[in-house]
């Protein structure tokens, strides 16, 4: 066990720990004291662009932005010393000189951090004015609003997109005074590089990035009496939701999620983990069938890439189509639940697929854009209506005034209400992988993992890559070595593609990739405020629900076998692959 060597320093009068080298926001934040900032982003190297965070040290003359001046022993601080103060406040007023006053109609109301710096500093006049900049808003993306007027320009969306994503979609652009944040050549979202992944959405501190909100559309069908409306929900937004109605961090409100939903008018309600148990079903026969060829000597592209999460496709489509191969073809949980429900469901029930309305209740942005891409649907409709984030359906829920903690939990309507915890645990990074690794072992031997609870913990986690490997005896070839990845976060998935693409990596036949980091936990639509610390936690309770329950996998899920009995037939055969596979495509953008 290593020790930090820490040096006294003195904050406000009081002693206070340092590590020397780390930039003095750090330290405070540790120590408990808040300084204020709009520019800082954890982890990633320091740009002091919007000074919110300066404080008065002893022995210099100018204010020091406490984000990027590194601690020494014996610094004298004061964080909130009247000069200090005074400057943040005069930033504040001047930030407020060039923003809209539409604080009652914008996404962030509540939410916005210029509107809560306005308040801790009791700014209740106007003392700069002037033009104001205008620009038109960018409606043309289909999960993200751009509205450049609001722009603070921070520059986090910009650090967020290029330095974690590795996407770069959006940037500087102009100059001097006309300096805004916008896309190549100021074209719209809709044909530049983005990936819909949202996480410059949770980035913005105020409401320049917003997602494009489906709550109208799904108002509209629940009053239409000739509509079936149908809810499902991806595993993480039961372990998030509650978060926008005050409740603790982390705390499993499945039930209260499925009463909420039939309260506002929804016919049925469904548990996309179920979605997530047929994905591991033709996902995990699909990287057997791969392997299986090449130990045959047989063509089969490998390593073979999870293919559930849509910001990931997008991004490989656009920048490494070369390696849409590697992709598999099985539709996301949500697609595979979608196109169940209006073909197995709707013939069951006598219900004709185009009176379905099904809306889908996300983590992500990018599920917008995944519900409209033409291949996801079938004789002149779509599979999925709708989407809504995990914050909009939590607006939704509010607007329909109910008491979302005093509602009595409900169980998930049958045939698509019985999952696995290995569908409920899609939501973090790794969770995809430890499942398909319980479904597909036991395809190849016919006995479930050997090890504790069937865990996986080599590939549970927040670092951004990691690694195992699995001997597997598979009859007829012996013991195989199969080396599995698991990726959270473009950036990180740019490194791992150049390297395998290089030849630099040559042991991995099958990788996770979720588009943001943490994975579904740390989405782009999950509530506002999401840091390390939340994610955690999200994370933990979706692996508590997994270490307390005993369907703890896919192939196990009677409901699962079912449909595949009376409806789908084998995994990967032809009913499936119609339904549950689709296909990629290379995109061109403007660079």
């Amino acid at each position: 066990m290593t020790t930090t060597t820490t040096v006294p320093i003195e904050v406000n009068g009081r002693a206070v720990d340092a590590i020397p080298g780390e930039v003095l926001l750090k330290t405070l934040k540790r120590a408990g004291i808040h300084v204020p900032t709009l520019c800082y982003i954890e982890g990633l190297s320091p740009t002091g662009a919007c000074r919110m965070c300066v404080v008065e040290i002893e022995g210099q003359r100018s204010l020091i932005p406490a984000c990027a001046f590194p601690v020494t022993a014996g610094l004298k601080v004061q964080t909130h010393s009247k000069r200090a103060v005074a400057a943040r406040k005069t930033i504040v007023e001047l930030l407020l000189a060039d923003h809209p006053d539409d604080c009652l109609f914008c996404e962030r109301n509540h939410h916005c951090q210029l509107q809560t710096l306005a308040e801790e500093f009791g700014i209740r006049n106007r003392h700069y004015v002037g033009a104001k900049d205008t620009f038109a808003r960018d409606y043309s993306g289909e999960s993200i609003v751009r509205d450049p007027e609001k722009c603070i320009k921070c520059g986090k969306c910009v650090r967020v997109c290029e330095e974690i994503q590795g996407v770069a979609c959006i940037d500087f652009i102009c100059r001097g005074s006309k300096t805004t944040v916008g896309t190549a050549f100021n074209e719209g979202l809709n044909i530049s590089s983005c990936v819909n992944c949202g996480q410059c959405v949770t980035a913005c501190p105020v409401g320049a990035l917003t997602g494009k909100s489906h709550i109208d559309r799904v108002v509209d069908a629940l009053r239409d009496p000739n509509k079936v409306v149908i809810l499902q929900h991806a595993p993480s937004v039961s372990v998030s939701l509650g978060e926008e109605f005050n409740l603790p961090i982390g705390i499993d409100t499945v039930g209260l999620l499925h009463a909420a939903g039939r309260a506002v008018g929804f016919r049925y309600v469904f548990d996309t983990s179920f979605g997530a148990d047929l994905t591991i079903m033709e996902e995990a026969t699909e990287l057997v069938q791969r392997v299986t060829a090449f130990l045959k000597g047989e063509k089969a592209v490998l390593p073979m890439f999870t293919s559930c999460s849509p910001g990931w496709i997008k991004y490989v489509e656009t920048f490494y189509p070369e390696n849409i191969p590697n992709l598999s073809s099985c539709k996301s949980p949500m697609g595979m639940q979608a196109a169940v429900t209006k073909t197995f469901f709707a013939e069951k029930q006598g219900i004709d697929p185009k009176n379905i309305f099904s809306v889908a209740i996300m983590p992500c942005t990018a599920k917008k854009f995944e519900a409209s891409r033409a291949e996801m649907g079938r004789e002149g409709y779509q599979d999925t209506d709708a989407v809504l984030t995990t914050r909009e359906y939590a607006q939704l829920i509010r607007s329909f005034n109910l008491d979302f903690t005093a509602l009595q939990p409900e169980p998930a309507d049958t045939p698509f209400g019985t999952r696995s915890t290995a569908g409920k645990i899609f939501g973090v990074t790794g969770g995809v992988m430890e499942a398909a690794i319980r479904s597909a072992y036991y395809f190849i031997t016919g006995k479930d993992l050997p090890t504790k609870n069937l865990r996986v913990d080599a590939v549970r986690g927040l670092e951004g890559i990691k690694e195992a490997h699995l001997d597997i005896d598979v009859p007829g070839f012996g013991v195989v070595n199969v080396g599995v990845a698991v990726v959270n976060g473009l950036g990180n998935a740019k490194r791992l593609l150049d390297a395998i693409n290089s030849g630099e990596k040559k042991d991995l036949h099958f990788i996770e990739v979720m588009t943001c980091p943490g994975g579904c936990v740390g989405g782009g639509g999950q509530p506002y405020g999401t840091d390390l610390d939340k994610i955690k936690m999200r994370t933990r309770a979706l692996y508590t629900i997994d270490d307390n329950e005993s369907l703890r996998t896919s192939h196990g899920n009677p409901d699962v076998i079912r449909i595949y009995k009376e409806y789908l037939g084998e995994p990967c055969g032809h009913r499936a692959h119609e339904l549950l596979h689709t296909f990629y495509h290379e995109r061109e953008v403007l660079t």
